[in-house]
């Protein structure tokens, strides 16, 4: 299966079969190997998310429609996961859907902000932030 045919859904029926906080996280892990790397010059200041211990990146484009598409990549395996799961919670979505959505209600039905530690979470939150940025920015 790939990325842009997991949908949330999806991951949070996954999330409620696994008892085991070892194969949630091998469940993310899995996710961010989905992802289509960013090409070297994507991997540059403009892209990058302030805010988290490793370095990540996401890259976005508006469709013909207006939706935003996002793309990411992560140095870490876990984060590279975390990156995945945000671009399944975000993409494909109106700005409007994009600052609508709310991110942490996700992430608690998840129980992701209260098993990872505290510098991933506020990793998690940052890209959470800058996607919300780039979808208000597209509504001015």
């Amino acid at each position: 299966m790939s990325l842009e045919n997991t949908t949330l859904d999806e991951i949070l029926d996954t999330f409620e079969f696994l008892d085991d906080w070892e194969d949630r996280y091998k469940t993310i892990i899995d996710l961010g190997k989905k992802l289509t790397p960013l090409a070297p010059e994507e991997m540059t200041d403009a892209f990058k998310v302030r805010g988290c211990q490793s370095q990540v990146w996401l890259v976005p484009t508006t469709d013909a429609d207006g939706n935003i598409h996002f793309r990411g990549d992560s140095d870490a395996h876990i984060v590279k996961g975390l990156v995945a799961l945000m671009i399944i919670t975000f993409s494909g979505k109106s700005a409007q859907q994009i600052v609508d959505t709310d991110a942490r209600a996700i992430l608690d039905k998840l129980g992701l902000a209260s098993h990872l530690s505290p510098m991933r979470a506020n990793g998690l939150f940052s890209m959470v932030e800058r996607i919300k940025a780039i979808a208000e920015a597209d509504l001015r």
